[in-house]
């Protein structure tokens, strides 16, 4: 693990600061931000996006889907938590905590948008940073890379109808439009220019991928800090906001991850086929959750600030899941 994904949440925290510090100083240029935009698309975050979102594309070698035969119960058991479990216990304990716990503490509109970002993350299943947390577990390398290519293909059809059927039982207004163009700018079109890339390169896709990656960073931490610059009023005001978008974040994860290593134990799978199939099912990929409430809420919305708050628990909560899917290997299978 490199520096920048060892200190991940530090550098948030960081640019946190230092966005709700300049939106608070200098708001007028945030505002400038916020209106540059075209078909509720901000033109200046979805260039960040990009930026972040294209090295990750370019990791994902689509060939590997012709293994998907080599371990069929760590693939199905990654299916069935990212895609009928996850978005739905998200769903659930974004409504229970904002509109039952903390209802009294949040205002209602503000309470709605909370929960929008955290079904938009619970949608969303990791794609990058998958790889790391496998390689610390000492996960096998070919299963992740089918399991996260597998799951990318699966995105581009089922984010927006799974993200709809939530926002819209939470009574939260769904624009298809806006949630189907999301989905083509960041998912289906970098998925296209990553394939194209390593069709081109071949064997020169990590030079690529070396000189992409500090680029890759400052557009996360960029958009950290326009996205707390437009929030500074509002969390300066009402700090508590963050600690309690936190909560239900930080149960989802634990939680996720333990019902994913218990059946995973029930499967009898091997270690190294178990760690990373639990592991896409309990991170996130935060940076397509970002680009949709953006889109769909707007930069100073609540449920951008959800996604951003996601992204600022998510490295320890996941750093804690390795170290104890290390130290409890023994509870599995040997590697195959």
């Amino acid at each position: 693990m490199g520096l920048f994904e060892r200190y991940l949440s530090l550098w948030v925290a960081i640019c946190i600061t230092v966005g709700v510090t300049l939106g608070y100083l200098f708001p007028a240029i945030f505002t400038t931000v916020a209106a540059l935009e075209y078909a509720h698309v901000n033109l200046v975050i979805a260039v960040l996006i990009w930026v972040m979102i294209y090295p990750m594309m370019v990791q994902v070698d689509f060939t590997s889907i012709k293994d998907t035969g080599n371990n069929p119960k760590g693939l199905l058991l990654t299916l069935i938590i990212n895609w009928l479990i996850k978005p739905f216990s998200m769903a659930a304990l974004g409504y229970l905590f904002f509109k039952v716990f903390f209802a009294s503490w949040v205002d209602p509109s503000d309470a709605t948008e909370y929960i929008a970002g955290m079904i938009l993350l619970g949608v969303a299943p990791c794609t990058a940073m998958v790889f790391v947390w496998s390689q610390l577990t000492k996960g096998n390398p070919n299963f992740t890379l089918v399991q996260v290519s597998i799951n990318d293909i699966i995105m581009i059809f089922a984010f927006a109808p799974i993200a709809a059927l939530l926002l819209g039982v939470t009574d939260i207004h769904v624009p298809w439009q806006t949630l189907t163009v999301s989905v083509i700018l960041y998912v289906l079109l970098p998925m296209l220019a990553g394939w194209l890339t390593r069709k081109l390169l071949k064997n020169n896709v990590d030079g690529l991928l070396k000189t992409l990656k500090p680029w890759s960073i400052i557009g996360l931490l960029a958009t950290v800090i326009l996205l707390f610059g437009l929030q500074a009023e509002k969390i300066i005001n009402q700090p508590l906001a963050i600690v309690l978008i936190a909560i239900p974040l930080l149960i989802q994860t634990y939680g996720i991850f333990f019902i994913a290593y218990y059946i995973a134990k029930r499967m009898r799978l091997s270690y190294d086929i178990a760690a990373p199939a639990c592991l896409i099912g309990t991170s996130n990929f935060f940076e397509l959750a970002v680009a949709v409430a953006i889109s769909l809420f707007g930069l100073n919305s609540g449920a951008a600030l959800a996604t951003v708050v996601g992204v600022l628990v998510e490295v320890p909560v996941m750093l804690s899941l390795v170290a104890f899917s290390n130290r409890t290997q023994h509870w599995f299978k040997a590697n195959t």
